[in-house]
């Protein structure tokens, strides 16, 4: 059993990534092998809405990115953890573009496994931060994982010593571990019993403009 951890920082080793392996350790901890993967400097393509994927087997038509990678990953993959630090009360520009053409192009290597947001911030803007990543999950059939209060911790500029002092943030980040390895060995144990996935009804889609 495995969880992909994706840092949104372009800082590799900054708050954002603290708080993803205090998860990752607890995670470890319950059997559950982990991998962080770092999205680096560099901007993502937001997605252009092409249709391009669904002639393309489930993959983004641009490949000068990780996207098409992350996707092959995840088919593997039994859960996931993304995180970002809060920008102007969102989360960093890359994580929303890498999602956008993640979840579009690739959404039935995520569908029916547990995921969660996690964000680091100095102060404020947090709360709208998970929203927003945590909508990618709510319209792909996914659960959502949750900890024993918002998954977020708090630091200054760039700065994971902080982190290491908001005690209650990383108690935070331990639980989250502890609940997604929960969720995971759960799924794991009822297909071993013969629960499936529910079946999905074709998509509808309603058009009050004709």
């Amino acid at each position: 059993m495995k969880v992909l951890l994706f840092n949104g920082s372009c800082n590799e080793k900054g708050c954002t990534y603290t708080a993803l392996k205090t998860v990752a350790d607890s995670l470890e901890k319950n059997g559950i092998e982990t991998e962080i993967i770092q999205l680096g400097k560099n901007g993502y393509r937001d997605c252009i809405g092409c249709g391009g994927c669904r002639k393309n087997g489930g993959y983004c038509v641009f490949k000068d990115d990780i996207v098409n990678e992350v996707i092959d990953k995840a088919k593997n993959a039994d859960g996931f953890v993304f995180g970002s630090p809060v920008y102007y009360a969102h989360p960093s520009g890359r994580l929303l573009s890498f999602m956008d053409r993640l979840f579009y192009a690739g959404s039935w290597a995520f569908a029916y496994k547990p995921a969660a947001a996690v964000v680091s911030a100095r102060r404020a803007g947090t709360t709208a931060s998970i929203e927003a990543i945590t909508k990618h999950f709510t319209i792909n059939k996914m659960p959502v994982i949750s900890s024993n209060y918002w998954n977020m911790v708090h630091g200054g500029q760039n700065r994971p010593e902080d982190v290491l002092q908001d005690l209650e943030g990383l108690q935070i980040m331990r639980t989250l571990g502890d609940n997604l390895a929960w969720i995971i060995k759960c799924i794991d144990a009822g297909k071993k019993v013969g629960i499936t996935t529910p079946h999905a009804e074709e998509k509808i889609w309603t058009n009050f403009i004709h």
